[in-house]
């Protein structure tokens, strides 16, 4: 992981997207996703949360189709929140 990235993920907690997977449909990636943030957390932070470490994902990998299924999800996270 690059240097800079993990400094990143560790100053914002949770660390992981728990269960994401490209393989699996949309539906089931961004269940996975919001589901991995604390159930504490209002839903707006956590789809905000879960947005970002989607977007962060995107930017990191070098695979194609995981970037351009993190950019979809992310991007289906900050609609919601939008309105």
């Amino acid at each position: 992981m690059v240097n800079w990235f993990r400094k990143a993920v560790k100053a914002r907690p949770p660390y992981s997207l728990g269960g994401w997977t490209k393989s699996k449909p949309a539906s089931s990636r961004q269940k996975a996703a919001i589901s991995s943030r604390p159930k504490s957390w209002s839903l707006k932070r956590r789809r905000l949360s879960a947005g970002r470490a989607l977007t962060a994902l995107a930017n990191v990998t070098r695979d194609r189709a995981t970037r351009k299924k993190a950019r979809v999800d992310a991007r289906h996270f900050f609609r919601l929140n939008r309105g």
